[in-house]
């Protein structure tokens, strides 16, 4: 998985310097959409010509100008795809993954809601204020238990001796996106318990730039209600409403401070909350003793905040603390008021009674769809796999997020063999609806990811995945180039190194969305085959693109352009564009590599969209890429390029030698050391993943001669075969297991990973079901494939409570971050044996 360095945090003000040096390269840096820039730049270069400029610094700078100019292309979604008017039903949604719960809408400066929680009293200092998701803060397991992906969610979340439910539905009507309801409930971890904590729960409002907030306070801090206005909201009011005991309509007796500012900058919220929560207040309930807490010392009071304007044209942020004893549950409302207009009766509010009945019914219509959808009691799968089920689909579809920015380009600037030196430029400012791989540890859009992704979103809800295709074909830069990291707004580049947040423009990344774009075809829905048609020409300029940029050094080959270089302090210079990052390649990088998995996916993606062309009647496209897919899908080219003799396998190509190794050498630290046989051209001997990629994407015939020796391969226990599923590295392997520098432990390197194991069990169903040589074994390895990986993640579910990044192949124990319900999540779809 191309995540760079992994397990690296990276202060958010390094991100913020670097996006301002970027942003100071001033306005001929800041493309828009490519029409008049593209016929600017035009204009220069003939007129460049003329003058007798340099024609190599010319093409130079005309590269640089197309990286960050959008494709010309029509888009594949229709304009204002995101507004109310269009889609009311994806306007307000869970789109903020990297908070335990929170909501916005789908806009470049949208509303913000959330919620953070503290347990008072029970360390010295300050509590420890819980609001957005870390690897390392103690919360867990946490997740949603159901989540539709539109209207309805319910998310359970464990910290310490503390249980939080947290559940929201939204309600259509009018013309901003209807009406929404939360229900916040806490209780005590452990049932029958006596101790009953005092927790402060913390409910805000932010915007982000002129909207109005108009807060009315009642008695002891509380708030009335927080009327507003946006020009895409309309009017709207919020209503926090009296905290109950759990079930019932019970009052209970709340504390209240309130805190009024202006916004700090997402990325500072939980900061400024904490640094504001040192005043004590008293919790005096009724006839109860009572006891201190640190609360909120704000004032509603505008004037009170600073001098006089501080914060306009920044937004605002509104927060209500509400302090407690454990169990009771707690309701915000928000109310659209163009829901309310047109002389119709206003609807019931949204909250008590009404609102649990509303949860209830839907959460019962989640059942009943997804046993429609996925039928795995039907199979007979156990009550526990299919509650399994149910958390993968909720965890993936309540980990989509919409983003709004600019990422940072390194455009490539590589001209006849030299290479020019540029800062990074800032990309237009560009929207993204997308899932993400884990809200803990990858809280934003990962390209490769997300093919995967929407192979499960798309069974579900397909209009989900047209919207987020048609938005991840948006950021296609008038090359066809996609960044295969995507960090937009404050709130992603705060998590993310400064060193990573530049993508570069000759770095490609597997094109897995033609994976849910196959489907797509298979099942022929009208909606999905007009999106096609919309989406065609970029999907093709997109692959045109990797056709030609990472070609190889003969006809027909291919190379991943962006290998580290071989430094003396790596093993194997890590190959980040693949996604299968530390997977072992030639030791020494050089321009005549051939690349097997990369030439797999080419050939795949020549195959769908042919097929697309044809359906769609674009003659002239299928034309062209059926020549294409013609070559790739004769076995002699595969097997000139790729077959090693030496080895049984397929295998990549390069300048290699297995004589390497990390030694230490102080003061150093470990060093690479390179011994004999020396490296020369050759293919590589690092059976895995790779290895398998010609049976994986299913371009071998049935009657291959090669597909038997795959088939051995991948069933040899001293190889990939598992306990747990396929291992990404052999274990005969001298690359297994092993890091590739001091501070870089093994990630492909056997560990067992979902998306691959996936491929697999869709590759052995396929070959299982055609007549072949091979046609019974691959179904009997299809069903022990299955069934040792269902039933580990199960296991390690029913264990942790998690989906993990990967699996141990030595014990079955989830590794990596978690939750990562991503493409973890896919194990839905081999329990309903969906391929």
């Amino acid at each position: 998985m191309a995540r760079g360095e992994r397990r690296r945090r990276g202060a958010p003000a390094d991100g913020a310097r670097t996006a301002e040096r970027a942003t100071r390269g001033g306005p001929a840096r800041r493309d828009g959409r490519g029409g008049r820039a593209g016929g600017a730049a035009l204009a220069v270069v003939v007129l460049s010509l003329v003058l007798g400029l340099s024609g190599r610094w010319l093409l130079a700078w005309y590269r640089a100008r197309r990286a960050v100019m959008l494709h010309s292309a029509p888009p594949a979604l229709p304009p204002d795809s995101s507004s109310p008017a269009v889609a009311p039903d994806l306007f307000w949604g869970t789109y903020r993954p990297h908070v335990y719960f929170g909501m916005k809408t789908r806009s470049p400066q949208p509303l913000l809601t959330g919620l953070m929680w503290a347990q008072q009293g029970t360390t010295p200092g300050t509590p420890k204020l819980r609001h957005t998701c870390e690897q390392g803060d103690g919360v867990g397991p946490y997740g949603w238990e159901f989540h539709d992906g539109v209207s309805f969610g319910r998310q359970h979340i464990q910290d310490g001796a503390l249980r939080l439910t947290t559940e929201f539905v939204k309600r259509p009507g009018g013309q901003h996106g209807g009406d929404w309801s939360w229900r916040v409930t806490v209780e005590p971890q452990a049932s029958g318990t006596s101790a009953h904590p005092l927790v402060s729960l913390f409910f805000y409002v932010v915007t982000d730039g002129k909207e109005v907030l108009v807060p009315e306070v009642g008695s002891k801090g509380q708030l009335k209600f927080i009327s507003g206005h946006t020009s895409e909201l309309g009017d709207f009011r919020f209503t926090l409403l009296a905290p109950t005991s759990p079930g019932d309509t019970t009052p209970k007796y709340g504390s209240y401070n309130v805190f009024w500012s202006s916004n700090p900058g997402l990325p500072l919220l939980t900061e400024m909350v904490k640094s504001r929560l040192n005043h004590w207040f008293q919790h005096r309930p009724p006839g109860a003793s009572p006891e201190r807490y640190l609360g909120l010392p704000g004032s509603l009071k505008w004037d009170d905040r600073g001098p006089s304007g501080q914060g306009q044209g920044q937004g605002q942020f509104l927060i209500q603390q509400v302090t407690l004893k454990v169990p009771f549950s707690v309701e915000l409302v928000f109310e659209s008021g163009s829901a309310r207009t047109g002389g119709s009766q206003a609807p019931e509010q949204l909250a008590g009674s009404l609102l649990t009945h509303t949860l209830e019914n839907h959460a019962e219509a989640f059942r009943e769809r997804f046993e429609k959808t996925f039928r795995l009691k039907e199979k007979g799968l156990s009550p526990e796999e299919q509650a399994l089920g149910q958390a993968a689909l909720s965890g993936l579809l309540g980990g989509i997020g919409y983003f709004y920015g600019q990422g940072l380009v390194l455009p490539d600037m590589e001209v006849e063999g030299s290479e020019q030196k540029v800062d990074p430029v800032l990309f237009p400012s560009v929207p993204l609806f997308t899932a993400v791989p884990s809200r803990s540890f990858f809280p934003r859009g990962f390209l490769w990811d997300e093919g995967f992704h929407q192979l499960v979103i798309q069974r579900w809800d397909p209009q989900l995945t047209r919207e987020a295709i048609g938005h991840w074909l948006g950021l296609l830069n008038a090359d066809g180039w996609i960044g295969r990291e995507q960090v937009l707004g404050d709130e992603a580049r705060a998590r993310v190194p400064s060193e990573f947040l530049v993508q570069r423009t000759a770095h490609a990344n597997p094109p897995t969305l033609l994976l849910p774009v196959a489907h797509m075809l298979d099942g022929g829905d009208p909606a999905d085959l007009a999106f096609l048609r919309r989406a065609f020409p970029r999907l093709r300029a997109w692959f045109s693109w990797l056709h030609h940029s990472q070609a190889g050094p003969v006809p027909l080959s291919y190379r991943w352009r962006g290998r580290d270089p071989a430094l003396p302090t790596l093993l194997n210079p890590k190959t980040l564009p693949s996604g299968l990052d530390d997977y072992p390649r030639a030791s020494h990088p050089s321009a005549s590599e051939r690349h097997l998995d990369l030439w797999c996916w080419v050939a795949l993606g020549s195959r769908v969209l042919k097929r697309l062309a044809e359906q769609l009647g674009e003659a002239e496209a299928a034309t062209e890429l059926g020549l294409l897919a013609a070559s790739l899908e004769a076995e002699e080219s595969l097997d000139e390029l790729h077959w090693a003799p030496e080895l049984g396998v397929f295998a990549d190509f390069g300048n290699h030698t297995k004589a390497v190794q990390l030694k230490p050498r102080p003061p150093q630290g470990l060093m690479r050391v390179v011994g004999r046989p020396h490296p020369h051209l050759q293919f590589v001997d690092a059976l895995g993943y790779v290895s398998l990629f010609p049976f994986l994407l299913q371009l071998l015939d049935p009657n291959s001669p090669r597909l038997g020796p795959m088939l051995d391969v991948l069933a040899d226990r001293r190889q990939l075969w598992s306990p747990f599923g396929l291992r990404s590295l052999a274990a005969s392997s001298p690359f297994y297991s092993q890091r590739n520098s001091e501070h870089d432990p093994p990630y492909w390197r056997g560990a067992v990973w979902l998306n691959v194991n996936y491929l697999a069990l869709g590759a052995l169903h396929y070959y299982g079901h055609l007549e072949g040589p091979h046609q019974a074994r691959a179904a009997r390895l299809h069903r022990e494939l299955r069934a040792n990986l269902v039933g580990n993640v199960r296991r390690q579910y029913q264990a942790t409570g998690f989906l993990w990044e990967q699996y141990s192949d030595q014990d079955g124990r989830g590794m990596g971050c978690r939750p990562f319900q991503g493409w973890t999540s896919l194990v839905l779809l081999a329990m309903a044996e969906d391929y």
